[in-house]
């Protein structure tokens, strides 16, 4: 079971493949934040909830300096399906080994149905300029998290 980050902490830098194959470094993003949200699954209908709030609000997250990338196991072709199907705005990357799941705290036990069983548990962590974590949260909901994410943020349409 992995550990799962806290304020404060360095967030670990990763480097995928995006949809289209492109690598895509955390480090990149320095000087901007960056929300990192882990889903278990493209084309499933609580990912493609959660993939949907992210694309319709990212003009608003943008004009406050937020970038935001998704990080599932899935392969690169799977998520240019996703983001075709679903026109998706957001950064998508692949994460088939899991070492950055595991990095992040974002994949291992977790209840589904009732049973226990190992797996992406839905996270977000925020990532301030600097590369360290804002936030960490673990077991969001799908439906309903963007939202939560911005009120939590102070962000506003008024801005």
């Amino acid at each position: 079971m992995s550990e799962r980050l806290q304020p404060g902490d360095t967030a670990p830098d990763f480097t995928l493949p995006d949809a289209d194959g492109k690598e895509i470094s955390l480090s990149a993003y320095r000087g901007r934040r960056v929300i990192v949200y882990f889903y278990p699954a493209a084309l499933t209908p609580g990912c493609t909830k959660q993939a949907c709030d992210f694309t319709d609000n990212l003009e608003l997250l943008s004009g406050q300096g937020y970038d935001v990338i998704g990080v599932s196991p899935d392969k690169p072709e799977k998520l240019g399906k996703f983001r075709e199907k679903e026109n998706l705005q957001v950064t998508l990357v692949s994460d088939p080994s899991k070492e950055t799941l595991e990095a992040y705290g974002a994949y291992g036990e977790k209840k589904l149905y009732g049973k226990t069983v190992t797996g992406v548990i839905r996270s977000t962590v925020v990532v301030d300029e600097e590369g360290k974590v804002e936030r960490a949260l673990y077991n969001v909901k799908a439906t309903g998290h963007v939202a939560k994410i911005i009120k939590d943020l102070g962000i506003s349409d008024a801005a």
